[in-house]
């Protein structure tokens, strides 16, 4: 392909769509009780559900480094690749976009673009799946990059956890939101807009809140034909309670669906229970190659002031 496609482990794709789009998976690092490892290479969802179990528990994560990012653009370039589309987690969550834009100055503004998801999961995967296709498809690198960006416009994310004190520990939520949830005996369902999580409903039972996830996807999903992604923690009934129950809901129009496990950096960060949707909007005859849809997409190599930290937030 012309144009190769890059994306980070908290995609959460199934392997056989990442060998059959031919994407480049650049992992995160996950710490467990001091215990070191690459998501979904030496660390794994098991690996975090215990760990989180325990009564007293460390777990942190942290971004790749710009030298690695830089390492595989280089090799892709070298291995015969015009250019690099690099599609990654929100840098609301993590510094990863940040690093891949370090990397892509290093290695040339001309010949590589990052794209921030504003999500995680399949969230950022199937942003990274448009791509792919734009790419085997044989569009130059800004086609492949307006891809990216016009799936990013077209997917939301929709996630029910148990408790909010995981996201607190990391976080990605403020102690008072956390505080209030916990105080209210509330089950919270968030969101991502602008690439943030977001308290978006509370509800009183892990049964309601599976509920409620179908009906803010459906809601989402409004008239066009979606793929579906579902991804649990430690929880593979209520996932496949959740996809049957969507799937009646939206009957024909859905088009492809996919179940996964979240990896150990998102399990660091919600704990045991997560339940999450992601509904990908296909795009209708009127929008298809209209370019329209420009979210999340920096100029190649461009630098952003603002961004997170090196490394994550230490949970504990």
């Amino acid at each position: 392909m012309p144009v190769a496609v890059v994306t980070d482990s908290t995609a959460y794709l199934p392997p056989e769509l990442v060998r059959q789009h031919r994407l480049t998976v650049v992992p995160l690092t996950v710490v467990l009780n001091g215990a070191e490892g690459l998501e979904g290479v030496e660390m794994f969802p098991g690996d975090a559900t215990r760990a989180l179990g325990g009564r007293r528990v460390t777990v942190s994560t942290s971004r790749p480094a710009p030298e690695q990012f830089a390492r595989t653009y280089r090799e892709l370039l070298d291995a015969g690749a015009d250019a690099v589309v690099s599609v990654h987690l929100s840098a609301e969550l993590s510094g990863t976009v940040e690093a891949a834009r370090l990397a892509a100055a290093q290695v040339g503004d001309d010949r590589v673009a990052v794209v921030d998801s504003r999500s995680t999961g399949m969230g950022l995967g199937f942003p990274a799946l448009a791509a792919a296709a734009a790419a085997a498809d044989g569009a130059d690198l800004p086609g492949v990059r307006r891809a990216a960006a016009d799936a990013i416009d077209r997917t939301t994310i929709y996630f029910y956890v148990d408790t909010l004190e995981f996201l607190r520990r990391g976080g990605r939520i403020g102690a008072a939101e956390a505080l209030l949830g916990t105080a209210l005996s509330v089950k919270p369902i968030m969101h991502m807009p602008d690439g943030a999580i977001v308290l978006r409903d509370k509800v009183r039972t892990a049964s309601r809140g599976v509920a409620r996830l179908v009906d803010l996807a459906v809601e989402a999903a409004g008239d066009a034909d979606v793929d579906l992604a579902v991804h649990h923690l430690a929880a593979p009934q209520r996932a496949e309670h959740l996809l049957a129950a969507l799937t009646e809901r939206l009957g024909g129009r859905v088009r492809a669906t996919y179940v996964t496990e979240a990896g150990a950096v998102v399990a660091a960060h919600a704990g045991p229970g997560l339940a999450c949707v992601v509904v990908h909007r296909r795009p209708g005859p009127a929008e298809a190659g209209s370019g329209a849809g420009r979210a999340g997409v920096d100029s190649p190599g461009a630098a952003s002031a603002g961004l997170a930290s090196v490394d994550e937030p230490e949970v504990r």
